[in-house]
């Protein structure tokens, strides 16, 4: 059955993007739709908010606020389905569409709170005695929606408005134009091998990906690219040195020359976030972005930047020295270089704990990580995942889904597209496209997707992950979790509109089920026989949990640290080259200086296109968190119905409708305990284990 959810008005039932259909009929659109679409929603959107302003009446919250929340909301319907097919189906056709349409919504969003009218009449409710009586999640909405005026420059003259409007729309421009060349770069580089000498050390797995590769491209021999799955393995497990180091100077290299080259555009996007901040009265951009979140300001998470970078240092020295002698000895290299380390490490991995992580491959095939992801939604949090077959997708391999609560009620759906394809961006990600929840008219549900880049089917077997895409998989449901089971009335403040140091909190906490026997149970078996994990590899696997903990934890650290400094301490105008600033501060997270010697941030999306300038220490941040959380569960038991209720209460349910720490203390009781990181991964005053029940 077909039902409608709210389409612009005027809308043209013969465009499937103004068409209010669920589920959106994806098969349906193409390139031509986009322009004439967005357009006729922006004009949709303008008479609403020209609407809202004009109206004489008395004001109210449904007539203002809501109602400015309400057109963004019907806006966002139109728009987040083009910019979701331009991340996963790009094509030139696609692309130049959304390019042409970007510079104008840009432009409509920037102009909203900089409207003088729009703001006197969120002014002049706010002073109402129905504003002041509000309470709850309405009094939150309506403080963060005047802040947001006062912090987007609403009180700011003229001049400075339009200069603003300028700035953002040139932001956005350079933002699609950085993930295209990244994009681009990466599907532009591949080596193809075709003496099957070459491939000593390669996984059976990887070889087979290789040859479907080489086949899909007319051409003989085996083909490798530099997206993850065909990167990854074969940089861990390749003997050739000379062909890892060109797979890895080609990966740390991508998009820093000729067309596709983003070092110009570093530069560029570094210089207008400073210009923004400063206007609006921001010392750097990082305080201007991070005003919002659990950190409060640039200064802040710095500091925690620095802190557990002190604090992982000595355990990583220890490593990297081990590491290095073990290279030396066993391997003869004398001088360990940046293509050995992952080949070192799985060597090093391999003698000390005798685990191949290509082992546990086989225990992990798609559909049952699947199948136990959901089964331990049920458990946990008492959702039930049913697939649904629907044609409107945009791709044969995507999969849609129903969530339905314990009473049977709908909750809201979701799609899935796990394999890599060269129209599709590299990573993994969960995208909302609803945010549904509570409504004075009954409950409306929640609509969202995950993608990802995991190992595809290949040579007649089923998709066979490694653990640490299992994670992959588990951390986008945390995610996905956290929109769907949202109960918030206010859209704005639903789902994962969050703070980005508390969004993955959600995500990063369901990796942990990954690790434990009785939740590795509901899934991990293997995809011929059907049996478990032998308890022998469980065993080694659990030792070598911490195995180069601290190693993987740097990294992370010196992402967080050079988009810091980035966007607080590096003026574009007078400190010289952001890449080479950036690989200056990439040398106290190396064991040598020249390994940092790349351009690994022409490449670095999450900053640049991504969404997180200024946040990517986020990822720890919440790890702390979520380490210590996890806890609970360990101690009242992994499948305990009623420590996943109050999960879902505390943290699942809430959104944005209060502060962050005071979900936190809700469900822990407690203030968070900085030390539960350290002893999760790295192993440093490990505690004993706790009883799971």
């Amino acid at each position: 059955m077909t039902d409608t959810i709210a389409a612009p008005a005027e809308a043209d039932a013969g465009n499937p993007l103004l068409s209010g259909e669920s589920p959106f009929p994806f098969d349906r659109v193409t390139a031509a739709h986009v322009v004439p679409a967005v357009r006729q929603a922006l004009q949709t959107a303008q008479a609403e908010l020209d609407a809202l302003i004009a109206f004489a009446g008395e004001r109210t919250y449904e007539n203002t606020i809501h109602a400015l929340e309400e057109m963004g909301e019907r806006l966002g319907r139109v728009l987040r389905p083009v910019s979701h097919l331009n991340s996963v189906n790009s094509s030139p056709e696609l692309r130049e569409a959304y390019e042409t349409i970007l510079p104008e919504v840009s432009a409509f969003s920037a102009r909203i709170p900089l409207n003088p009218e729009l703001w006197s009449a969120v002014k002049a409710y706010a002073r109402t005695d129905d504003a002041r009586a509000l309470t709850g999640v309405r009094r939150r909405h309506l403080d963060k929606v005047v802040r947001s005026f006062e912090r987007a420059g609403a009180d700011l003259p003229p001049e400075e408005k339009t200069r603003i409007e300028a700035v953002r729309v040139e932001l956005s421009r350079l933002s699609t134009e950085f993930a295209n060349h990244v994009l681009d770069s990466t599907n532009a580089w591949e080596l193809v091998i075709t003496d099957e000498a070459d491939l000593e050390g390669l996984p059976p797995s990887a070889r087979a990906q290789a040859r479907a590769a080489a086949e899909a491209k007319g051409v003989d021999g085996w083909r490798f690219t530099l997206q993850v799955p065909s990167y990854q393995p074969f940089l861990q497990y390749a003997v050739r040195r000379d062909l890892r180091q060109r797979m890895h100077q080609a990966y740390v290299n991508r998009a820093s020359s000729g067309e596709h080259d983003n070092r110009p555009l570093i530069r560029r996007i570094l210089e207008l976030r400073r210009e923004l901040a400063r206007i609006l009265g921001f010392r750097d951009y990082a305080d201007l972005a991070l005003e919002e979140s659990m950190a409060g300001s640039g200064a802040r998470a710095v500091a925690f930047e620095e802190d557990l970078t002190e604090r992982t240092r000595p355990v990583w020295q220890r490593e990297m020295a081990q590491l290095e002698a073990f290279a030396k000895a066993e391997l003869g290299l004398d001088a360990l270089e940046p293509w050995d380390v992952a080949y070192a490490t799985e060597r090093l991995r391999l003698a000390r704990y005798d685990l191949d992580a290509e082992a546990l491959r086989p225990y992990f095939p798609m559909n049952r990580v699947l199948e136990g992801l959901f089964g331990l939604a049920e458990r946990l949090f008492g959702v039930r995942v049913q697939a649904r077959q629907i044609s409107q997708v945009w791709h044969p391999e995507v999969q849609f889904y129903d969530v339905l609560d314990e009473d049977g009620a709908l909750v809201g759906s979701f799609y899935t597209d796990w394999f890599p394809r060269e129209s599709k961006r590299g990573g993994a990600w969960m995208n909302g496209m609803v945010v549904g929840g509570p409504r004075p008219d009954g409950w409306q549900p929640h609509l969202a997707l995950m993608v990802g880049n995991l190992s595809p089917p290949e040579g007649g077997r089923p998709a066979l992950l490694t653990h640490r895409e299992v994670e992959t998989v588990f951390h986008e449901f945390g995610h996905l979790l956290h929109h769907l089971l949202s109960r918030v009335e206010v859209p704005a403040l639903g789902g994962t509109r969050v703070p980005s140091d508390w969004v993955e909190l959600p995500s990063q906490i369901m990796e942990n089920w990954t690790w434990e026997r009785p939740a590795l149970d509901l899934f991990a078996r293997h995809w011929e026989t059907g049996e478990a994990i032998p308890e022998e590899l469980y065993q080694k696997m659990k030792a070598a949990r911490t195995f180069m903990g601290a190693y993987h934890q740097m990294r992370q650290l010196s992402f967080g640290v050079v988009d810091l400094d980035l966007h607080v301490r590096f003026d574009p105008h007078t400190d010289g080259d952001p890449v080479e600033r950036a690989q200056k501060l990439m040398e106290a997270f190396h064991p040598r200086p020249h390994f940092a010697r790349d351009h690994f941030i022409a490449s670095f999306a999450h900053i640049f296109s991504g969404g997180y300038a200024a946040g990517y220490y986020s990822y720890l941040w919440s790890a702390v968190l979520e380490a210590d959380a996890f806890t609970r569960f360990q101690r009242e038991g992994l499948f305990n119905r009623e420590t996943g209720r109050a999960f879902v209460d505390a943290v699942l349910s809430q959104g944005d409708a209060e502060e962050p720490d005071e979900l936190f203390r809700r469900f822990m009781g407690r203030e968070p305990d900085p030390e539960a990181l350290l002893r999760r991964d790295l192993g440093v005053g490990q505690e004993s284990d706790t009883a799971v029940r």
